[in-house]
């Protein structure tokens, strides 16, 4: 597997289906879902040193070499709330990234079932390879955060609901299981930005669990080289979170005891590290 500082021989295409839009002063900041993904990327990519302490020589003197975005990843973004026909054709990508949404999986708005049923194309389907002709059926991977985590399991035959213990907000440590300690070097928790009370019931047939929380079961699965998710989102920075805790309160969702809670645990998280995970899973074969 290579390390997240050496590009491969040509940058991975990412299509960003974004779900929704990002809060006021985070969509002026970063217009939109694909500009939160290329700050959380970029960072996690072009200017960070290897994740593992495990590192060999030359990876410590290329530790003050960069490379721009554009050698790891070309990121396109597809509106898929306000236009029901913009998605990528499967040709022109290697992967797909689902955003989190303001609104639930469960739901059958129509631009939510199509959605969901592009997920279930995209895995019960080889791709008709490169439209230069090369990689003839090759196999598109998927990653979803937290709403795309719960479509892509729904797309899987998963039961989405409002979980009854309520919400989980701003930073929470999440307990890997053994897959998600192999995923992430041995880590034993993740600390990860949370925003949302509705959860995927059960793991997926063929998938694997990452990790669990005491209020939700399901933080994330794995299919190897076909699908990762997680329950959370790495692509929050604290300011993200403030806006969005500040905004819930002020609209009666959040109490004072959530609020505050969440504005207490708005601190360091592990994004940076789960987006070198994504990357890594969609450097696999």
């Amino acid at each position: 597997m290579s390390s997240p500082l050496t590009p491969p021989p040509r940058p991975i295409r990412l299509a960003i289906l974004e779900a929704d839009t990002p809060v006021p002063g985070a969509h002026a900041r970063y217009s939109g879902y694909r500009g939160v993904f290329t700050h959380l990327f970029t960072r996690a990519l072009a200017s960070s040193p290897p994740s593992s302490q495990d590192v060999s020589q030359d990876q410590k003197q290329q530790q003050g070499q960069q490379h721009p975005l554009s050698s790891y990843l070309t990121i396109s973004a597809h509106d898929v709330v306000n236009n029901l026909s913009d998605y990528p054709s499967l040709s022109d990508i290697d992967a797909i990234l689902i955003t989190g949404s303001k609104h639930s999986a469960y739901e059958n708005d129509p631009w939510i079932v199509k959605l969901t049923e592009f997920v279930k194309k995209v895995l019960t389907e080889a791709g008709d390879g490169d439209s230069d002709g090369s990689k003839q059926g090759k196999k598109i991977k998927v990653i979803g955060v937290c709403f795309g985590h719960q479509i892509i399991g729904r797309a899987l035959g998963q039961v989405v609901e409002r979980n009854e213990k309520g919400w989980e907000v701003s930073v929470t440590p999440v307990g890997l299981t053994d897959v998600g300690r192999r995923l992430f070097e041995g880590r034993e928790e993740l600390k990860i930005q949370q925003m949302h009370r509705d959860h995927v019931v059960g793991v997926p047939d063929g998938a694997q669990l990452l990790a669990s929380t005491d209020v939700c079961e399901n933080q994330g699965f794995v299919i190897p080289g076909r699908v990762l998710t997680v329950q959370g989102h790495p692509e929050f920075t604290t300011d993200i979170m403030e806006e969005v805790l500040e905004l819930r309160k002020a609209t009666g969702l959040f109490n004072e005891e959530l609020f505050g809670s969440g504005m207490e645990r708005n601190k360091v998280d592990d994004g940076v590290f789960i987006a070198q995970a994504f990357y890594k899973f969609l450097l696999q074969d």
